[in-house]
């Protein structure tokens, strides 16, 4: 856990040193590269599939809970988003999200409880639903399971285990840290953010093998948590953890189209504007970039909505390309920008590319059809890339740069 604070607060002081608010700003100034920065708020548009995402997990929940039809649900959930965004902005944003996370919480730990009555077995709960879960598959309670899935080999659930250490890097968590104000708050952040988090994605997979005990012959995976729900509450205690769940995916998208809409904005056409047209002022640039911010809002908006129409075999996959092709980008010149003095601009930009193109190649031709395998060989790949060209184009200029725990 020290290490992580010792990161974020190195992370956090370069992020208010430099006044930057978003990660592929923070890169550009850390490695002095606006093409980086370019390169790198370009990858941030793998976001829209994560949004997409959050667009199906609301219609799954309108479909189960309400009945409302699926392409109704969709266009119900992006208008929402959008109207919420767009009246609400950033404020909104950094206002809701702690009491959203909050409601989260609460659902997971009532969804938690509930398994004594669902499941049964008392203190022995756990045994009892390992029993169940054998009884409806042996391969749910294997340590390997079968032939089928991403979990099917021990590499691959040792992949899993490198991308949730490496979700913390994603640009929409990383924006939280550069928007706290003081040093002081990022210890007791950090901690009950992490607590909260580990809270919310533990109850929540339990709560999926539940259902898949109560409903072995569900059509939608995604629709297992709202299903559990309705028939294991009452009416009450149902509609209160719905609106935690539906909190949750609201916290999670509003964060990922400010990300999206302020890379646009901030990121892509604050830089290139003045390659285009060089007698814009400074106060132009920045009034432009805002309206190219709130303009892009509606543009994703409308792509995920048309994307979202076309409905996925599993939001989980599709979530999981979103950002593994981001973080096989990042991650490297994150973390070698950290601490090696050799990373150099050029290799950064060989390690966005390296990484975030290899993942796209591995999965879409079939190269590694296992997705957190995938990402793992292509991050590896971004690493060892960076490295090789960190150490043919390092200067004293470039050692210079690297991050400073006093800064």
């Amino acid at each position: 856990m020290d290490r992580f604070i010792d990161f974020f607060q190195t992370f956090w002081r370069y992020g208010k040193f430099g006044r930057v608010s978003t990660v592929p700003e923070w890169l550009g100034r850390r490695y002095n590269s606006k093409a980086l920065q370019v390169i790198v708020s370009v990858l941030i548009l793998f976001n829209v599939y994560y949004i997409v995402g959050q667009n199906v997990g609301l219609a799954t929940i309108f479909e189960t809970v309400i009945g409302i039809p699926y392409v109704w649900g969709i266009i119900i959930g992006v208008t929402i988003t959008i109207l919420y965004i767009g009246l609400g902005g950033a404020f909104a944003q950094m206002i809701t999200d702690g009491i959203q996370g909050l409601l989260m919480a609460i659902a997971s730990i009532l969804i938690f409880v509930s398994f004594f009555w669902t499941i049964g077995g008392g203190i022995n709960v756990f045994g009892e639903l390992t029993s169940q879960l054998n009884a409806v598959d042996p391969n749910l309670t294997k340590a390997i399971g079968g032939v089928e899935g991403p979990y099917n080999s021990v590499l691959a659930i040792m992949a899993v285990q490198f991308l949730l250490f490496s979700f913390i890097l994603m640009p929409h968590l990383l924006n939280k840290i550069l928007s706290i104000e003081t040093e002081e708050e990022l210890a007791p952040f950090t901690l009950s953010t992490g607590v909260v988090l580990f809270v919310i994605s533990t109850l929540m997979v339990l709560g999926g093998l539940a259902a898949r005990v109560l409903f072995p012959a569900l059509d939608s995976a995604d629709a297992a948590i709202p299903m559990y729900v309705i028939e294991s509450f009452p009416t009450i205690i149902s509609a209160i953890i719905i609106v935690g769940i539906i909190s949750a995916i609201l916290s999670s998208t509003d964060s990922l189209y400010l990300g999206v809409t302020t890379s646009i904005g901030n990121d892509s056409y604050r830089i290139l504007a003045p390659l285009f047209k060089k007698d814009l002022t400074k106060e132009q640039i920045d009034s432009q970039s805002l309206k190219v911010a709130k303009g892009s809002l509606i543009v994703v908006g409308l792509l995920s909505l048309y994307i979202s129409l076309d409905r996925p075999e599993s939001l989980s996959i599709l979530i999981q390309f979103s950002f593994s092709a981001i973080l096989s980008g990042i991650l490297a010149p994150i973390a070698l920008g950290y601490f090696w003095k050799k990373a150099t601009n050029y290799g950064a930009i060989a390690a966005v590319i390296t990484g975030a193109g290899l993942y796209v190649a591995f999965t879409q031709l079939n190269l590694i059809e296992n997705i957190y395998l995938a990402m793992f060989f292509a991050s590896l790949a971004s690493f060892v890339v960076m490295g090789i060209v960190g150490l043919l184009t390092a200067t004293e200029k470039h050692e210079e740069l690297v991050l400073k725990k006093t800064v």
